[in-house]
């Protein structure tokens, strides 16, 4: 597979290994809501950040969406450094990339927002890293309308009205939903038509059925037939309108009558009129979208969330579709560009569970307070159409320092939960559930147990805590009949009883090793 070569390009390939593992620390100030509540929103760097949450979430995040820097020398936009040159850019986004898939579940995907500067690029560095046999979709999503400044230079440069999301699944199991939109009953006006039921003979078990233009009926009702009026009908009465079809499954079907009604294998509805398939609207009130989406609005955007983002908001119903057709309620959905913190506001309002990661002060500035004020009930954006009333909640964390210091030592203050996160982690590659019980035995994984001799766990009061491995520690360890592995700070027992009971004894923190 072609690669794609860079200026540091080896460097960067290791960046997310050298990244060193930070505690996450609680802010209590600037967290809302649920005191319990799962959702975090973090402060800092995306790669500590992301590095962070590896020993809690590897493998958990069933969608990720990130719309970072375009690198499109927009010096306009103060919060975020969008100016830097494509060997820069990758650097940024390689190790970032590195660290999303391994937070994403099995059947999880990423979606990654971008604009024809770096669309290329980012493809084959996605390939790369997911595989090209993951691509689950590249779509193009219109983002701009013909009007405004970009029509000032129309007759030399074409202005520019969509950008990209390439979707990758994390693995072949991956499916997306299909992808649907509401149908706007007012663009098909001229196959709309009104009907009235009526059987023409009880024992027949043919249903008949006369239909009527909707334009015709609203006179005979006294109405006049004005735009407006037709849709404002079409909306009121939308179980009593059929649209005309060409569904070539019903074209192999035969009728008895030119006006009976049949239902498809897949639960649908039609009639037949005057030799023409017709489809009950309320029956199908949706349609399916391919990879070009052309109908997400960025009118008024800038009131979504009610915080100021010039040129980078993303609207809260293109977050939705992507949200919709990837997870199911309380799933778990990240971004690590967060921005002005859509994509949080839109996965609280449908009832994902969320993590948004976001530098300096925007993240408390823009991201702390639009997500407070969802927690409340705000009812911008999809609020209305998900039903939005306020809920749930967020705690605000903060980067604190690494777990280990430069010399590789376990840096003073670092409680047993973190090093446990680390030493399951390390071992597994899967994630240590942050509820787990605070106990020496962390788990079982493929076969192996695991143990973990730090901080007095076992509540010995000597000098070494109980974090020595000793004759008298292995009997007070839960018994296991397989392999196990302890970390400790020393092993008193001689390597020959080590082997005979299948004990790995590996020494904190040299053998902790980094994945």
């Amino acid at each position: 597979m072609p690669l794609l070569s860079w200026f540091n390009r080896d460097a960067d390939l290791a960046r997310a290994a050298r990244t060193p593992y930070r505690l996450l620390e609680p802010v209590a100030s600037l967290s809302h809501g649920e005191a319990d509540s799962p959702n975090m929103l973090i402060e800092g760097d995306n790669l500590d950040a992301l590095k962070a949450l590896l020993p809690y979430y590897a493998g958990q995040v069933k969608c990720i969406y990130i719309d970072p820097p375009y690198n499109t020398l927009a010096a306009d936009m103060p919060h975020y450094d969008d100016n830097v040159e494509h060997s820069q850019w990758l650097s940024l986004m390689y190790p970032a990339l590195e660290l999303l898939k391994r937070l994403l579940s099995q059947d999880g995907h990423i979606f990654v927002q971008i604009d024809d500067n770096e669309m290329a690029y980012l493809q084959v560095v996605m390939d790369e890293i997911f595989g090209r046999s993951n691509r689950a979709i590249n779509i193009a999503v219109k983002m701009s309308e013909l009007s405004g400044v970009k029509m000032k230079h129309a007759d030399r440069k074409p202005p520019k009205l969509k950008e990209y999301i390439l979707a990758y699944r994390a693995t072949p199991s991956g499916r997306l939903r299909p992808i649907k939109k509401q149908k706007d009953p007012g663009k098909f006006e001229q196959y709309l038509r009104y009907y009235t039921k009526f059987i023409e003979n009880p024992e027949d078990e043919v249903e008949k059925w006369v239909i009527t233009p909707i334009k015709d009926h609203l006179e005979t009702l006294g109405i006049e037939p004005t735009d407006e009026a037709v849709r404002e009908f079409q909306l009121r009465e939308a179980g009593r309108v059929v649209y005309r079809t060409n569904n070539a499954l019903l074209a192999r079907l035969s009728f008895g009558t030119r006006t009976a009604k049949v239902v498809s294998p897949k639960g649908i509805e039609y009639v037949w009129w005057e030799g023409k398939q017709m489809l009950f609207l309320s029956s199908y009130t949706e349609e399916y979208l391919g990879d070009f989406w052309p109908d997400i609005s960025t009118i008024n955007l800038n009131k979504e969330g009610g915080v100021d983002f010039k040129r980078g908001k993303k609207p809260e119903a293109l977050l939705q579709r992507v949200i919709e057709i990837s997870t199911n309620p309380g799933d778990l959905v990240l971004d690590s560009f967060l921005g002005s913190g859509s994509t949080a506001a839109v996965a609280h309002k449908m009832k994902r569970r969320w993590i948004g990661i976001e530098l300096r002060e925007q993240a408390r500035t823009h991201c702390q307070k639009r997500l407070s004020a969802v927690v409340d009930g705000e009812r911008s954006g999809i609020s209305e159409a998900a039903g939005w009333r306020g809920g749930g909640g967020f705690r605000f964390y903060k980067l604190g320092v690494p777990v280990f210091d430069e010399n590789g030592h376990i840096r003073e203050g670092i409680r047993f939960e973190h090093l446990a996160a680390h030493v399951w982690f390390a071992e597994t590659g899967s994630a240590r559930s942050s509820r787990a019980r605070k106990e020496a035995f962390l788990g079982e994984h493929a076969g192996t147990s695991y143990y973990l001799l730090f901080n007095g766990i076992l509540g010995d009061a000597s000098a070494s805590g109980g974090n020595v491995l000793t004759r008298r520690v292995l009997r007070s360890l839960p018994k296991f009949d397989g392999p196990r592995v302890i970390y400790g700070e020393a092993c008193a027992l001689p390597e020959e009883q080590l082997r005979d009971l299948q004990i790995t004894f590996r020494q904190t923190p040299y053998d902790i090793k980094a994945r």
